[in-house]
């Protein structure tokens, strides 16, 4: 049973490879400098490359934003995430995972009655929004930077073209490994906790992880997406939203995937924070937001002329879309799993200690009835125990002793006779 819960994840991470491969190689496959079959081959390799050594990241700042802690309550957060972006990429367009993954672990908590962490969520969503930011900006620089070195160079096109083909395989690799890193947190991150698989220890040379076995597992699905269903993606990120240059391809696939790498290598957050810079966090950003931004940094650029604007409308509004849909999914799902099919969608947790109104911990029921019972027992002690400071006092002295048998026969023969 625990294994056939893991077929939503599974198919959430083939929903993810259909969607996301256009996010890495969509630019290369639709300007023609890189065959749809190659690109392909690639991007599974690394993929599953990255899930399984890098993806650890992000996975710890999706449990704290609420810990889906029954196996049924995991099969219906993860299917109500691959039925919202799988609904997308029907319709062509390029939504986030990692939206559809949040908005089905808040409709989780929604009905399970746990509490969001709210700072968890800012973070994640203002992360969300850098990263569109950094995208763009990146592509932006990076784009002139480059457009202004090759009118000096003058390169032939045809050595040019050479290098521009090698360059974005190059760069696709590196945009799969950090796509993989940072994405298998929405695929499998929430079966992190209840992982039916046990440590393999090779050789006593390595240790494949449960956590590594489980990743292993989501990105064999994405690589699967890859090869079956992600063309029609390709399309639209490629050539719809706007036409790109086999140069513009290449630097928006590099910024796309220089900003998945800084939001999930655990390197760099490590790094950082041995010289003392601020740490960047570990979310899982949206790959297809990370993208749509570097698109539009190339058409500012261009001084936006060039951009469909109708066609980013309507991306932005599947973004919208996409986490209340997963959301709404995984609620009524949960109610029908528990009360027809009668399955634990969640476990209660019982908190350990309530805060009182001065802020000081409350402990629980049980505790509390113990210390009024030791109270109890210790107050009949001190009953009969001195005051600090005064000696004991003898309660013998103050009551008489009773009378021994020979005081009583002397007391007969003294008392008068009632007839004399």
């Amino acid at each position: 049973m625990i294994y056939f819960f893991l077929i939503s994840g599974v198919f959430l991470g083939w929903s993810l490879g259909a969607n996301h491969t256009a996010n890495i190689f969509g630019t290369a496959v639709a300007s023609r400098m890189v065959r749809f079959r190659t690109a392909a081959v690639i991007c599974s390799l690394f993929v599953i490359l990255g899930a399984v050594f890098g993806g650890s990241g992000t996975t710890a700042t999706l449990k704290s934003l609420g810990a889906v802690n029954a196996m049924a309550g995991a099969f219906m957060v993860t299917l109500a995430a691959a039925l919202s972006v799988y609904w997308m990429t029907k319709l062509k367009l390029p939504v986030s995972t990692s939206q559809a993954i949040i908005g089905a672990i808040l409709g989780w908590n929604l009905f399970s009655g746990s509490g969001t962490d709210f700072g968890s969520l800012t973070r994640i969503v203002l992360s969300w929004g850098a990263a569109i930011v950094m995208t763009a900006t990146f592509s932006a620089l990076v784009y002139m930077l480059l457009r202004a070195l090759l009118k000096r160079s003058r390169i032939h096109p045809l050595i040019l073209d050479s290098y521009t083909r090698i360059g974005l395989i190059m760069v696709g690799a590196f945009g799969a490994y950090s796509l993989g890193a940072n994405n298998i947190a929405n695929v499998m991150g929430v079966f992190v906790p209840v992982t039916p698989f046990k440590d393999i220890n090779l050789a006593g040379v390595f240790t494949f992880t449960g956590v590594q076995q489980l990743f292993l597992l989501g990105g064999i699905a994405i690589a699967v997406g890859i090869f079956t269903y992600s063309q029609k993606v390709i399309q639209t990120v490629g050539n719809d939203l706007l036409k790109l240059s086999p140069l513009a391809a290449f630097v928006v696939v590099l910024a796309e995937s220089l900003v998945l790498f800084i939001f999930s290598s655990r390197a760099l957050e490590g790094w950082l924070l041995a010289h003392g810079l601020p740490a960047i966090p570990l979310v899982p950003v949206s790959s297809s937001q990370a993208i749509i931004g570097g698109i539009v940094g190339i058409g500012i650029v261009r001084r936006g002329r060039e951009i469909r604007y109708k066609v980013l409308g309507d991306i932005a509004l599947g973004w919208l879309v996409t986490p209340i849909l997963a959301g709404l999914i995984t609620f009524f799902g949960l109610f029908v799993l528990q009360n027809v099919f009668s399955l634990e969608v969640y476990r209660p947790v019982v908190p350990p200690a309530v805060a009182q109104p001065g802020g000081r911990p409350q402990p629980p029921v049980a505790a509390t009835l113990d210390a009024a019972n030791k109270g109890r027992m210790d107050e009949k002690t001190l009953k009969g125990s001195p005051l600090p400071g005064k000696p004991a006092t003898d309660k013998s002295a103050d009551t008489p002793a009773a009378p021994s048998a020979n005081e009583k026969r002397k007391e007969k023969t003294q008392s008068p006779c009632p007839h004399a």
